[in-house]
């Protein structure tokens, strides 16, 4: 793994003065594996981009709910287009419904 660069490390430092371990997981924090963390920009597709501009392979796809690959436009067209309507009412709504539906 490559070491992180100059603006991660300072990341992280920040990091530690707010979270604990300066990430939300442990295992994120790559002690185990004698490094420290990079911090990701953005992602699309199988690739992954920290803020100091190194490219990765996404070979983990967050543990699963990224099978799609990151930021895949037909979904984040689709999000853009259902939170326009809200994105959180707290009573009860026609797309609850339906997702309860499609899980029976």
């Amino acid at each position: 793994m490559n070491s992180p660069g100059m603006l991660s490390k300072k990341l992280f430092a920040a990091a530690k003065e707010v979270i604990p371990g300066g990430v939300n997981s442990p295992v994120r924090a790559f002690r185990n594996v004698g490094g420290e963390p990079f911090f990701v920009r953005r992602a699309a597709g199988s690739r992954i981009e920290d803020v100091d501009g190194k490219t990765y392979i996404d070979y983990i796809g967050s543990w699963g709910p990224n099978i799609l690959g990151h930021a895949p436009v037909a979904i984040t067209n689709t999000i853009h287009e259902v939170a326009k309507s809200g994105v959180s009412f707290g009573i009860p709504n026609p797309f609850e419904v339906e997702m309860a539906r499609r899980i029976c």
